[in-house]
């Protein structure tokens, strides 16, 4: 089967974003499938590929993987119309592809949703057989977030979304409130599998006597938040729990925020302006690197802004990679990743907005470190038994593989 994916911000694990498509992409070569992987240079992604563009694009193979980069930046830091525009150039730069390019299958994963369009167009022009993975549900999320008002925009996606969704021949969808947001569309629910994001568990794993970053010390709680620091992710929880720890005089608990994103700069400038001392910025890294700072801390941060949409409808990267690396989770919003931590007991839920109990959890944690240890093998054992990324792949292959022999 050779599958043409396509995958706006692809990485391999050089880069410093999410791999769920490079490791999926590898469990189909392993079964014996041929990928082409089409992509951008998005900017916390490593293709893996350093030639030189010709005609706007370069190609090799990694790993297996025959990559097809098009020379089209893209950053979190952009803003509203910067992401649109790089959103729709990879798009019909991608249609030209997809109806062009040998393949069997078609599969494409958001965000964007823009994605969808060069498997709308093999599906319907080509007659082949057409995936597509739905990462966050829009336009729903930025409805509810706000920053997408514009009533003809919102009508727009909403189109593109049932277009989507009734061209492909099957869906996969990250999160119970993704598989919920599809079928409400009136998607039969036997073209939808929910394959959630996975627990890269050789890559992060728990390493009780690694090095510490400097200035952390031993009998510091080192807490870390690893991810795009944007609107959607509310990192100003994070500083208003650092304000009340300051209060407390709770120098013992040190928070590390790692990643970029458009609000970095308003946030270290909060942090200094505040004198928010216990609150450290780190840029972006690669997942190796990533992978021995999360070995060397106590809790992981699981943070987003308080967006009902939210609450069942994202299935985020980080959380996973702690769990992976066995570490407690502290979630700030209700859902289902706060309830996951409830029932395995691997860590702390915090009301919404309360960031006197956003603290007074890291509080306690800090407070009671054998009971970290108990939750960070709870956290462990709930990545080896529900969320191993090598048994979720396989999953996947066979998905795409039943959608090729049905269609």
């Amino acid at each position: 089967m050779k599958v043409l994916y396509f995958h706006q911000h692809f990485s391999t694990p050089s880069g410093s974003t999410g791999i769920r498509s490079y490791q999926m992409a590898r469990k189909l070569v392993e079964r014996g499938h041929s990928v082409t992987m089409v992509c951008g240079a998005y900017g916390a992604g490593q293709t893996g590929l350093d030639g030189p563009y010709r005609f706007g694009r370069r190609e090799g193979v990694v790993d297996g993987i025959r990559i097809i980069e098009i020379a089209l930046p893209y950053d979190n830091a952009l803003g509203f119309l910067g992401r649109v525009f790089a959103f729709l150039r990879f798009a019909f730069r991608s249609i030209w592809i997809a109806l062009r390019e040998p393949c069997d299958l078609v599969f494409a994963t958001s965000t964007p949703l823009t994605a969808a369009l060069p498997g709308i167009a093999a599906r319907w022009l080509r007659k082949k057989p057409f995936v597509f993975e739905v990462r966050d549900l829009w336009p729903e999320l930025p409805r509810e977030m706000g920053v997408i008002k514009n009533p003809v925009i919102l009508w727009a996606m909403g189109v593109l979304e049932w277009a989507a969704y009734r061209s492909a021949h099957r869906l996969v969808a990250l999160s119970p409130g993704m598989v919920g947001g599809i079928a409400r569309r009136g998607v039969d629910s036997r073209r939808i599998m929910m394959i959630p994001n996975g627990c890269d568990l050789d890559l992060f794993s728990p390493e009780p006597e690694a090095e510490r970053p400097a200035g952390v010390g031993q009998d510091q709680l080192l807490v870390v938040y690893s991810g795009t620091h944007g609107i959607a992710n509310g990192l100003d929880a994070v500083l208003d729990a650092a304000s009340v720890l300051r209060q407390h005089h709770r120098q013992d608990i040190v928070i590390m925020l790692v990643g970029e994103g458009k609000l970095k700069r308003s946030l270290q400038a909060r942090a200094q302006r505040e004198s928010l001392s216990n609150v450290v910025f780190r840029g972006l890294m690669p997942k190796s690197e990533l992978a021995g700072l999360l070995s060397t801390a106590d809790v992981g941060l699981q943070v987003l802004s308080n967006v009902p949409a939210f609450y069942f409808g994202t299935s985020p990267n980080k959380f996973f990679d702690y769990l992976a690396s066995g570490l407690p989770v502290l979630c700030n919003y209700p859902g289902w990743v706060s309830e996951m931590i409830d029932k395995h007991s691997c860590g702390f839920s915090a009301a919404p907005e309360d960031p006197v109990a956003f603290a007074e959890a890291l509080e306690y944690a800090a407070d009671h470190r054998s009971d970290l240890k108990r939750m960070g093998a709870g956290a462990r054992q709930l990545a080896e038994s529900e969320f191993n990324r090598d048994e979720l792949a396989g999953q996947f292959v066979d998905w795409l593989e039943g959608t090729c022999r049905e269609y």
